[in-house]
């Protein structure tokens, strides 16, 4: 197989529901970031290969292959086909991990792996209305062979099968937004933020101008006193919810992106690898519990590369909710140093169909500031499944 490496990584600022990015089109959100990617490293679009880009709630805005429009709203080439995916949480990693074997395997030169998700326009499980005319994802046959659960629930078991109270589950929420206010007074972000262009509406809804979106906007000041006074997630549960808003992601819009390219074709077109791909998987995991796919992920990665975790220097693992990476951490001893050290989804938020390509940006980015040698990146899936993806910076 051709070695495939990482020319560039880019994302928007996350907004938060009803911020600075909520009446912006997800074509042009997420088009914004494909432009200004190709823009920066001097290409017109022409040179790549194939667009793959990650959406969940694939609805409105967002339906009828929104990668596709979001390429063509940018006014690039309409020479260059784009697809869009589903694997829920992970779907713009699964794009990647898709681009890399294209490129791998010799069916593309130079892939651009993207995702977008406007949760504040397009909300999650609009797509799935309780009772509506055309049925439930997991329900009648389904429900006879594992029980269907929420995402919180799944959650507040892994708390329970991990022993994790809800006063630990708390304490790492506080560290995700300390760690990211701290990367924001210490602009651990240059480089990686394309800024975007949002739409202004008046009252009726009417856009009337435009303005620039360029800081993550999901981070508030946290007290551990704050969060204790916040209600659980499920307030019907026995035992009472682990979780809350404090220790959960955010809702959010955003997109991401990243720049893939076989090592030969890289030289040719005068582009600088940044980083090469080890290793990506997609694997299977319990759908009850359905949160947990980040540990048979990382267990995947290790067994396939001989690596382990003593050899990462940065880890970027999605914060869906704070028992997902606590129960991890558990499992593979982690150094948590090393772990979302510039905060995650409970601080930054997380924009469903955009987060893999963004985890991706992230890691490339950190990695390159501390001058380290390996990056994990690993989300769970709605649903029971588990993405990662290894790279090395060169």
């Amino acid at each position: 197989m051709r070695e495939v490496v990482i020319v560039d990584a880019a994302r928007s600022a996350v907004g938060k529901r009803g911020g600075g990015l909520s009446n912006t089109h997800a074509n042009v959100l997420l088009g914004g970031v494909l432009s200004g990617l190709l823009q920066r490293n001097g290409l017109s679009g022409a040179e790549v290969g194939h667009v793959l880009g990650g959406c969940v709630t694939q609805l409105g805005m967002q339906a009828a292959n929104v990668t596709r429009n979001a390429w063509l709203t940018a006014g690039l080439p309409i020479e260059v086909a784009a697809a869009t995916v589903n694997a829920q949480c992970g779907s713009s990693q699964e794009a990647h991990r898709l681009a890399h074997a294209q490129i791998a395997g010799g069916l593309a030169d130079v892939a651009v792996a993207c995702g977008v998700e406007g949760m504040s326009r397009v909300p999650i499980g609009s797509n799935m209305p309780p009772g509506g005319p055309h049925g439930q994802p997991r329900g009648n046959e389904y429900a006879e062979v594992h029980e269907p659960t929420t995402q919180f629930e799944g959650a507040d078991r892994i708390a329970e099968k991990w022993g994790l109270d809800r006063s630990a589950l708390d304490a790492f929420a506080k560290s995700s937004q300390d760690r990211a206010a701290r990367a924001w007074e210490e602009d651990r972000f240059a480089g990686q933020i394309v800024p975007i262009q949002a739409s202004v509406t008046d009252d009726a809804g009417e856009i009337v101008g435009t303005r620039t979106i360029e800081r993550d906007e999901g981070m508030r000041p946290t007290t551990l006193e704050g969060l204790a006074k916040l209600r659980p997630n499920q307030l019907d549960r026995v035992p009472e919810s682990y979780h809350t808003a404090g220790s959960s992601s955010q809702i959010s819009d955003g997109a991401s992106a990243v720049l893939l390219a076989g090592r030969e074709k890289a030289d040719e077109l005068g582009l600088r690898p940044r980083a090469r791909i080890v290793d990506s998987v997609l694997v299977g995991s319990d759908p009850v519990l359905m949160l947990t796919g980040p540990i048979p992920a990382t267990a995947a990665l290790f067994s396939r590369t001989g690596l382990s975790l003593s050899d990462i220097d940065v880890v970027e693992i999605n914060e869906a909710f704070a028992s997902v990476v606590c129960a991890w951490a558990q499992e593979f001893d982690a150094d948590m140093e090393k772990v979302n050290v510039n905060g995650g989804a409970i601080a930054l938020g997380h924009p469903l169909g955009a987060t893999g390509t963004l985890l991706i940006t992230k890691a490339l980015h950190e990695l390159e500031r501390r001058g380290g040698r390996y990056g994990l990146i690993t989300m769970c899936c709605g649903g029971g499944l588990g993405t990662g993806t290894i790279i090395e910076r060169l």
